[in-house]
């Protein structure tokens, strides 16, 4: 690096495919933080919309990939081997943070050596279907966790160590879990993994039956790749849609909600584990035609409320917080 360009302290790599709806809020909460010795670069794989036109009214520097060549781990690692910071941060294009210290938040674990990955809190907005509010609610709860010794994380709000991505980049091959693939292999080279729940985004998700489907098959496919000996059959798949579909019912009666979310959540916890059961059966090459299937099937929207009391949210310009 020319000594007259000063390292900023963190990268954010933000993977993109037409999200005029949500690119702009991201990166005006990017802009809210009190951490500002950044750089953004924007991995875009073929938008057709609006995407490029408002990220270019902020400080963004856009990497194109040709939607054919796109995977999850080749957009991070283009976009990653054209970052300069200590740290590289990752964020969906549709997520955006809650409060203006959520970079700190994030990175701050780092100050330990040992740690190697950190990532964040999600939640979701009116949009989002009840039975994705109780996964989110599972998988990142209100306590961080300093050093966790599995290796679930979630690169839609996540930070690792450049220095470690410069041994060993994302999987480029995966049809998605690039990141419990490099947080598995960083374990095994003695690094832990911090989860902050302070960090927090709201992730939007405003998904159609076969948009779930699709997401569960795909990420399934990957799990089967990484962990080969796993299995997950008829019998899986029956008990964990009636295990969930109790879960998910007894929590909206509870709520008083039941009657407004029951149709949603029957379809939802359908499609959840029909598409594991058929990325599980799935084997040959990832075709064209999958990639498409896979990768670009979204149409989303966004909302936020505040939780934490120690510091004020972000006031983002447009309302979007109307009702379910």
């Amino acid at each position: 690096m020319p000594n007259n360009i000063p390292q900023p302290h963190a990268s954010i790599i933000i993977r993109a495919y037409n999200e005029e709806k949500h690119i702009g809020r991201l990166l005006t909460g990017i802009m809210q933080q009190r951490m500002d010795d950044l750089e953004i670069i924007l991995v875009d794989s073929g938008s057709t919309d609006s995407t490029i036109e408002i990220a270019s009214k902020f400080p963004v520097k856009v990497i194109q990939i040709h939607p054919e060549e796109f995977t999850f781990g080749r957009s991070l690692n283009l976009g990653i081997s054209h970052a300069r910071g200590e740290y590289i941060v990752m964020a969906s294009a549709h997520v955006y943070p809650v409060f203006p210290d959520w970079l700190e938040r994030l990175v701050e674990p780092f100050s330990d050596k040992q740690v190697g990955l950190t990532y964040g809190k999600q939640r979701g907005n009116s949009t989002s279907k009840f039975s994705e509010h109780q996964i989110f609610a599972r998988w990142y709860p209100d306590q961080s966790y300093l050093k966790k010794m599995d290796p679930f994380c979630n690169n839609a709000n996540a930070a690792i160590r450049r220095t470690l991505w410069e041994q060993h980049a994302y999987d480029e091959t995966l049809t998605g879990l690039e990141d419990l693939e490099w947080a598995r292999w960083a374990m095994e080279q003695g690094y832990v993994l911090s989860y902050i729940a302070e960090a927090e985004v709201v992730h939007v998700h405003d998904e159609k039956p076969r948009d779930v489907y699709n997401r569960y098959r795909r990420e399934a496919i990957a799990f089967k790749r990484l962990f080969p000996d796993e299995r997950f059959s008829v019998w899986d798949f029956t008990r964990l849609v009636i295990s969930n579909l109790v879960s998910d019912f007894w929590h909206a009666i509870r709520e008083g909600v039941f009657t407004r979310h029951a149709g949603s959540i029957l379809w939802f916890r359908w499609m959840q584990f029909w598409g594991t059961y058929q990325g599980f059966r799935h084997s040959g090459p990832l075709t064209w035609q999958l990639r498409q299937t896979f990768y670009y099937p979204h149409e989303l929207r966004a909302r936020a409320d505040d939780i934490r009391q120690d510091i004020q949210p972000i006031q983002y310009e447009e309302d979007e917080s109307e009702g379910e």
